[in-house]
This record gives C-alpha cells, structure tokens and sequence, in this order.
C-alpha cells in the first residue's frame, strides 16, 4: 500500500493543532510538525497528540522540505496547522497517485459561515478549476520522486506554494480532489475581506509579472 506522511508546518500554533491535527493523525502513515521556533506550547502539543517534531528557522518553504527530509513515505501531504483534514482525505490522495497523478492538492472552503467568505470559497474553487493550481492552504501534495526531482520549495518568503504548484503541474498530471479541506479565514477577518483580497491578488499579478517574491515580501509587510 502506498504511504502517505502528513508534514504541518508551524509557528505559534498551539490552538489549531490542538483542533486539527487529530483527524491527520488519524489518516497518514506518518506525521511530522516542523515548527520554526514557537513561543508557546505547539511542540508539546504536537507530541503530546503523537507527532513528531522536527525543529528550525522559521519561513514556510524551509520548513516543509525539513519537514518532508524527516519522513520516508511514498507521499507527502503538506496541511497548515489551521486547515481541516476531513475524513477519508489521505485515501483519495492515494486513489489519486494510484491513478497516475504525481501531486496535487484539495478544493477548499473558509470556516466562517458568513455571506462574503461563502463567496470566497466560491472563487476559491472556481479559480482552482481553471488554473489547477492549489495553494499551500488547499493541502498540497506530492508523490516523493516527484517533490525531490523538483528540489522540494523553494526557500522564499512568500509564494513558495504558488511556485511549487506550478513546478509539479509542468511535472506530470495533477488532480485535485473533495471534499474540500476547511482552511480558517482569520487572516481574512483580522485584515479585512476586501484588502487581503486585494493584497493578494495585487502580489501574484506582480510575481507572475516577474517581480521578486524577495521585494513582493515587503509589499506584503506593507500592505499588512
């Protein structure tokens, strides 16, 4: 049976490990927290819940792919700590790899039930359809040849997820499955619908138009 390990990356994410990570515990194979240097109680929480943890410098790219050196399954599942796995998530994943696809991701809907994150979810999907592409929060993954002949992420501070998607779908078939996997819109609430949106669109129209994701980092401090 192909294996599945299940990487989180983390950074002071005490509370969303204590809600989420359970139901991956209860999926993959293996699961393994990289945390990059957390203040509060998120590594004793990870192992007290049966992880293990692997420790770092902080920054999302560098921690996956320490994350990913620690494990030795056939496919590696890339879940932020504040995203929810539903049940049967790691079977699909296999389906998919069994099917020929070398990675991935999930359709995904924000967790507040309100009428404009509803929206969002909506677009989420519709943009995820077109472009097949999903983003780090639509829990990417990755057949392990396929993640270690692309040289895992890269080590940037933003956009790792973007870039990596779009390396694995010039990889080989990609498949996107559901349900989908529920990510938080806190990050959406805390700095307003309407300017993250904006934010974010503004950063990978600049990315896609060639602009370093090193000077759109501090657009991103800025915008903020």
């Amino acid at each position: 049976m192909t294996t599945v390990a299940i990487i989180v990356p983390t950074l002071n994410e005490e509370p969303a490990l204590e809600r989420h990570l359970p139901a991956a515990l209860a999926q993959a194979d293996e699961v393994v927290v990289s945390d990059g240097g957390s203040a509060d109680a998120t590594r004793e929480v990870a192992v007290g819940l049966g992880a293990r943890v692997v420790e770092g410098a902080a920054g999302r790219g560098g921690q996956l792919n320490r994350g990913a050196a620690a494990t030795r399954c056939d496919v590696l599942l890339f879940l932020h700590a504040d995203t929810e796995l539903p049940p049967g998530s790691v079977e699909r994943v296999r389906r998919a790899v069994a099917g020929g696809a070398v990675g991935g991701g999930f359709h995904a809907r924000f967790d507040d039930p309100g009428f404009w994150m509803r929206l969002g979810s909506r677009l989420v999907r519709l943009r995820t359809r077109l472009t097949r592409v999903p983003l780090g929060d639509q829990a990417q993954y990755a057949t392990r040849a396929a993640f270690d002949e692309l040289g895992g992420y890269r080590d940037w501070p933003i956009l790792e997820d973007l870039d990596f998607a779009r390396r694995l779908k010039g990889h080989g078939p990609v498949a996107v499955l559901s349900p989908p996997v529920v990510t938080a819109a806190r990050r959406y609430l805390e700095g307003g619908i309407a300017r993250t949106v904006v934010r974010n669109w503004l950063i990978w129209l600049l990315y896609l138009a060639g602009v370093s994701p090193h000077r759109l980092a501090r657009l991103y401090r800025h915008v903020r």
